[in-house]
């Protein structure tokens, strides 16, 4: 009579362990060509920063730090969610997996619930790459200064000398690189939905838990990416 495990192991594996391993190295194999994709992104940001960092730092002040801070400590929070999670389907507490899972998705859709708002704001602003784009960087800084904010010779001289065709640039990537990211968060979320499901039919143990455990890689990943994406989109000039 086969165990728990082996009825969990596909016929051109030896083991669970070895399934266990090889799947594994497919999700790690995978994050790779997610980062060379994302580090495409990456790469034309840096360039046109360097290009037009008036226009670079004109665009960060223009977005919400507080919103984006917030969705950096939700994702983090998120992470240490899911890491539970694993922990708790590797020790056989299914109730507990469950828990953690709908927490992760929690935060997740809080995440998502934020970036609508902040996509909502820019689209009343007109500050979406297109037609309808439009920005007056001196009027921005006026509208700056009447709100009785410290500007200092640097950021004046960025509103003064920045371009709206370049901010636009810096817009196009910023929908670029978190609209990407966006979609990642909803593919998590629906790996989440069915890790979910999968986890109340009793499916994994300690003995059989690696969807879960390359569930969390993947959640983990797209955590990351926003690490990196917070200080490069948001944080730009601010000094």
């Amino acid at each position: 009579m086969s165990s728990h495990a082996d009825a969990h192991v596909a016929h051109h594996f030896e083991n669970a362990e070895q399934q266990r391993q090889s799947a594994q190295l497919g999700m790690w194999v995978f994050l790779v060509t997610e980062v060379m994709f994302f580090g495409g992104l990456f790469a034309a940001y840096a360039i046109y920063r360097a290009m037009y960092p008036d226009a670079w730092v004109v665009g960060s002040h223009l977005l919400s730090i507080k919103l984006g801070g917030f969705n950096t400590a939700v994702l983090l929070g998120s992470s240490l969610t899911m890491a539970l999670a694993v922990h708790a389907a590797q020790t056989d507490k299914r109730k507990a997996t469950a828990l953690w899972i709908v927490l992760t998705m929690v935060l997740g859709f809080v995440f998502l619930g934020v970036k609508v708002v902040e996509y909502a704001g820019k689209i009343d602003h007109h500050l979406v790459p297109g037609p309808n784009f439009h920005l007056d960087p001196l009027a921005e800084l006026a509208q700056l200064e009447a709100t009785g904010a410290k500007v200092g010779d640097h950021l004046r001289h960025a509103f003064e000398a920045a371009q709206p065709a370049h901010v636009q640039l810096f817009y196009s990537l910023y929908f670029a690189m978190t609209g990407m990211h966006a979609v990642h968060m909803i593919i998590g979320a629906g790996i989440m939905l069915w890790l979910l499901v999968t986890t109340l039919q009793g499916r994994y143990s300690s003995k059989y838990s690696n969807p879960v455990e390359i569930s969390g890689l993947y959640w983990h990943f797209v955590d990351i990416v926003w690490i990196f994406l917070f200080p490069m989109l948001y944080l730009i000039g601010r000094h």
